[in-house]
This record gives structure tokens, C-alpha cells and sequence, in this order.
């Protein structure tokens, strides 16, 4: 546990360890580099001199669009030691949406990390505002400043500085910190303001029961423009923690491998893709698939000490824990000790898959509006299938309908130049409206089922919470992504995006030819695979549950296409629109016989 008032005392913390290791980033040869608690104070002093230069002051915006790299948490508190607000912007924006927030923000500097980044910046219409352009990577970018050129003789200035400690002291509990904008996926995205109270408060409770110290470690791959990773990269420079920066996702294994981190943050769908990938390494062999049924029979036997943090001794279980656990954990480096997942529901099939392995998920749940942390497990208050107990300071109650509204001092102060949405969003005695469905259960543990926005209400009257089925159905190996339709229609149907790769290679095990895929979706045997599936699933829901029809579409749902967040959370609003007609299709004989 910790008692900070703001951001900055969490920069207090990591500046003030000296020679100790804070930070890894990799350079041009794939070598992890080391900096120094030291060297991380002289660049934030360095470059927060140069933003007082440039009349950066209290409330001034400084945005960031950069992927996870070392530079990123020196630019956030340099413009925090100024008194700015960072506007923290996904590296996969494109440059209308770059274009609408540095407008909407009034941001002042704006900070990208390479060429194609700047490219956004030009790219993005008139930016009436902004003053200033700084790029990360090396070269010549029009009038860009180069941040190399900015930290150039930082490392070589020695100690503390009063005037500059003095400075980051000035920050005040109720001061904005951030604007960070939604990831959109409903509407617009809206700036949520959170002051310096709200995320301090936040990351003083959450991770302490988690037992972290300074012997740990953990990369930071998760993207830092998210609550969650910058709430979580907050907590581990508290703690002492070593963070390794990693800019790009399909480098995480070889991450894992070279690090060998200690503790592991990722989204569920992390976690989905390492199940997938055991799962399909031994799809090809029956022996290896007897094998791993064989290892998680075991565990599931087990599941209960798992869950209670228990050691497992035995032959079988020793001969299960050297054929499959060890290579799964392996997957994550081999040296994890804890497994936090955030950003979007684990869903109940993956999180036991993972304990049938003898690993523990820590799940926690909240929203860029809470700081983002209401509730997480933690190895002393543990139950699979929800978030876990709402921490201490965070008041939770329930609407009628089951909606879950909260309060406590994590909760924002508002959205950005929103004064209505603001209005919305809250009670009229004050509490915050999450908008998911959820319960707390005798125990105290909370469980979230679904959004309030996404559940489809047939035209029967019964409710379905999607996110549940989809996760069932994401249990698969050949399911990338499931989207449930059905919203004011007699019943549910889905729409399913494969997981190509293993599609691809049970496919040319069948003898289909996979060069095209919309053919390959098409293709009898396919159709037939993956409504074998959706029969499997529908056998373990209610009848009113079900998924009557399904088509496969030809389509990998991706951040980049934009089906989905930043946080890998389904664009539900942006799949209907984009399958308009594949839908249309579902309901025909339905509007026949409305019509008739």
C-alpha cells in the first residue's frame, strides 16, 4: 500500500533510487539496454526544462502518440512536472481520428515516436493549436524537433535539483493529469479528465495485496495510451519494479524469452492466443493431444488448490507439470509468478483452461473513468469467474435493472467540454454509471456479465448477455472473434471470425484449398466445422440462448481493420454496420412473414 496525493509522487519514488535499474528498452540490434533511476530523472528534468521553454505551464495539453517505448513515461511526467495534462493517443489511430482529438484537446506539443506517426500529424488537417512537434526516432522530419537532440548531455547531469523538485512538488491532488479519450466503441470518443487524486488514489490500494518488490519484474506491452497499462506501470515504479518497454506486440515472445519477466499483464485476448496456440501445436498429433487432455484432466481434478494458491506434489501431477505445464508457462517466459488480467471480461472457459494448467489469473475489472481500477482478485480474496472484491475506497451499488454504479476518489471529474455526457453519466445523488450489467455475491466478490449497451433483447422480451457465449465460443481454437446478433428479433444468431491460421492448416489436412478466403468460408466441410461449434455451445446455454443461425465470415477482426478497441474489446456497433447484409440474410423469412 501506498499514500500518494498525485502522479508526481510516484515519479519521487523512481527518481530517488540512484543507480538501481528502472527500466529495459531494446536498441537497433535487439539488445536490452538498461536506465538507470538516475538517468530516467535527468531526461524527465531535461525535457520538462524544454517545455517551460516552449510556455508549457499548469493545464497546457502535451499529447503522445507513440507506441510503448522509453521516451513515453519520460514526456508523461515531464509535462506533469510542468503542471500540463498528457493526452495519451493509440499508436493505431489514423489520422482523422490524430486530427480530432489533438483539436478537440487543444494540445499545444504533440510527441510521436516514428516517421509513420509524424506522417499522422501531417496528415491530420489544421491543428490551430498545436505549437510544437517532437519526434522519437532519429532523422529529419520538416520542422519536427528531434527528442534525441532534447535529451543530448541529460544523462551526464548528476543529482537532484531543488528548483525542479520543487516544481513537480507544485502538483495538487485535484489537478487534471490526463485526458485520456474512450476507445469508441459506441459513438464518439469523449476525453475522460483524470486529476492527479483520481489515479494516485487508485494505484495506492491496488496492487499491494499482490506482494510485488523490487526483486520483480514485468514488460510493458499493454498500450501505454490504455488506463489499465499506464495505471499498472504507475503501480510497478512504486513497488521498485524493473519495466521493460516493447513497442510491438509480435515481439512479446521473444520478450518473454530474454527478460524472463515475473509478473504478466495482458488483455484476454493474450491469454486466448497462448490457449490457441498450445491447443493447436497438438491438434496434429493424437499423441500430443492425448497428452494435454491427459495434463488438464489432471488439473481440473486439482482446480480447487490451484484456486487457493496450493503447491501440488505427486507423480501425476509431476508428470503432468513436466509434459504441459512447464511448456505453458514457458509461453510466458518461465518465470512468472503472477497472472493479472484487464481491459475486457476473461471469460469463465479461458480462466479455467488456465488453472486446469496450474496457473491462477488475478482478474481484476474498471473503466478509464475509475482509474481504472473497482475490483481485482488477489492471491488472499480469490474466485474464479469474477473480478474479484471492489477495493476499499470504491463504494458499489446496483441499479434496478443491475446496472453496477460506483463512487469513491478514483471516480473522473468529468469528460472533456462534455458538460452534458458528464450530466449523463451520473446519479442525481452522484454515483457513476458504469453501464455493466453485474452482482456481488454473499462473499463480496463481484461478477460483471455483460454491457448494458450490448444486451439484445429479443423481440419476445428475453435479455442475452452476449459476452459470455462469444468467450464460450472464443474457447476454440479455430474462433478468433464471435459477434451475437439478434437485438429486437425473434432469436440470436452470430457471426463468427476465424482464427486463420488454424483454420488454414485443418483445412489443408482436409484437402481444401485455402489461396482464397472468402472460397475457403464458403466451403461445405468448413461451414459444417464451425456450426459443429456453435451446436457444442448451445448445448451448455439456455434455449432462448441459442444461436440459430451462423455464417463464417471472411475476415480476421482486428484494432487495425477496426472491429476492435485499442484494449481488444469488440466494436459491436462497427460489426453490424460492416455485415449489414450477412445479418439481413439471418432475419429474410423473419420480414417475410412480418410482411405477410
Amino acid at each position: 500500500m501506498f499514500d500518494l496525493k498525485t502522479v508526481n509522487d510516484v515519479f519521487g519514488m523512481v527518481g530517488s533510487r540512484g543507480d538501481k535499474v528502472a527500466m529495459l528498452w531494446q536498441d537497433k540490434s535487439g539488445t536490452w539496454q538498461p536506465i538507470t533511476s538516475a538517468q530516467f530523472y535527468s531526461r524527465v528534468r531535461a525535457l520538462a526544462k524544454v517545455l517551460q521553454e516552449w510556455g508549457v505551464g499548469k493545464g497546457d495539453r502535451v499529447a503522445i502518440l507513440s507506441e510503448n517505448r522509453w521516451e513515453w513515461p519520460v514526456t508523461d511526467f515531464a509535462t506533469l512536472a510542468v503542471g500540463g495534462i498528457d493526452v495519451p493517443l493509440y499508436a493505431t489511430l489514423t489520422p482523422d481520428q490524430v486530427g480530432y482529438m489533438l483539436r478537440d484537446s487543444g494540445a499545444k506539443v504533440v510527441v510521436v515516436s516514428t516517421k509513420d506517426q509524424y506522417d499522422k500529424i501531417v496528415g491530420a488537417g489544421e491543428l490551430p493549436e498545436l505549437q510544437h512537434v517532437v519526434v522519437m526516432d532519429a532523422g529529419a522530419f520538416g520542422n519536427a524537433e528531434s527528442f534525441g537532440a532534447l535529451m543530448h548531455g541529460a544523462d551526464e547531469i548528476k543529482g537532484s535539483d531543488a528548483g525542479f523538485d520543487a516544481l513537480v512538488g507544485e502538483a495538487r491532488p485535484e489537478d487534471v493529469a490526463t485526458l485520456i479519450y474512450t476507445s469508441g466503441t459506441t459513438g464518439e470518443p469523449k476525453g475522460v479528465m483524470l486529476t492527479h487524486g483520481n489515479l494516485a488514489s487508485n494505484v495506492s490500494l491496488s496492487t499491494g495485496p499482490l506482494g510485488f518488490t523490487d526483486r520483480d519484474s514485468c514488460i510493458s506491452f499493454l498500450p501505454l495510451s490504455h488506463v489499465t497499462a499506464r495505471h499498472t506501470d504507475y503501480a510497478f515504479m512504486c513497488h521498485g519494479m524493473r519495466l521493460a518497454y516493447l513497442p510491438k506486440f509480435d515481439l512479446l515472445p521473444a520478450a518473454m524469452k530474454a527478460v524472463k519477466p515475473t509478473v504478466f499483464i495482458g488483455v484476454p485476448r493474450v491469454y486466448e492466443k497462448i490457449r490457441q496456440g498450445v491447443e493447436a501445436k497438438s491438434a496434429g498429433s493424437a499423441v500430443k493431444k492425448a497428452i494435454l487432455n491427459f495434463a488438464l484432466k489432471v488439473g481440473k481434478a486439482n482446480r480447487e488448490a490451484t484456486m487457493r494458491g496450493e503447491g501440488h506434489s505427486g507423480l501425476v501431477w509431476g508428470m503432468a507439470h513436466k509434459l504441459v505445464y512447464s511448456k505453458i508457462r514457458e509461453a510466458f517466459g518461465g518465470c512468472v509468478g503472477t497472472f493479472v488480467s484487464g481491459g475486457a471480461p476473461l471469460g469463465m472457459d479461458t480462466a479455467g483452461w488456465f488453472a486446469d494448467a496450474g496457473i491462477r489469473i488475478m482478474e481484476g475489472y474498471g473503466l478509464t473513468e475509475t482509474s481504472p481500477v473497482i475490483a481485482v482478485n488477489y492471491p488472499s480474496a480469490y474466485r474464479i469467474g469474477t473480478v474479484g472484491k471492489p477495493l476499499r475506497n470504491v463504494d458499489c451499488r446496483f441499479a434496478e435493472d443491475g446496472e453496477l454504479e460506483v463512487r469513491g476518489p478514483s471516480v473522473f471529474i468529468g469528460y472533456w467540454k462534455k458538460e452534458k455526457e458528464t450530466k449523463e453519466s451520473f446519479t442525481e445523488d452522484g454515483w457513476f454509471k458504469t453501464g455493466d450489467i453485474g452482482n456481488i455475491d454473499g462473499d463480496g466478490f463481484l461478477s460483471i456479465t455483460d454491457r448494458k449497451k450490448e444486451l439484445l433483447k429479443t423481440s419476445g422480451g428475453k435479455l442475452i448477455a452476449p459476452q459470455p457465449i462469444e468467450n464460450k465460443l472464443k474457447a476454440n481454437t479455430m474462433v478468433s472473434c464471435a459477434a451475437m446478433v439478434g437485438d429486437k428479433h425473434k432469436f440470436a444468431c452470430v457471426l463468427i471470425s476465424p482464427n486463420f491460421a488454424a483454420l488454414e492448416g485443418w483445412a489443408k489436412g482436409q484437402g481444401i484449398a485455402t489461396g482464397d478466403r472468402a472460397v475457403l468460408v464458403k466451403d461445405p466441410k468448413v461451414v459444417a466445422m464451425y456450426q459443429g461449434i456453435v451446436d457444442q455451445v448451445n448445448g451448455s446455454i439456455a434455449h432462448f440462448e441459442t444461436m440459430k443461425r451462423m455464417t463464417v465470415v471472411p475476415d480476421e477482426w482486428s484494432v487495425e481493420e477496426g472491429e476492435m478497441t485499442p484494449s481488444m474489446k469488440l466494436k459491436r456497433r462497427v460489426v453490424e454496420k460492416k455485415y449489414e447484409r450477412e445479418i439481413g440474410e439471418f432475419y429474410t423469412d423473419e420480414a417475410s412473414s412480418k410482411a405477410s
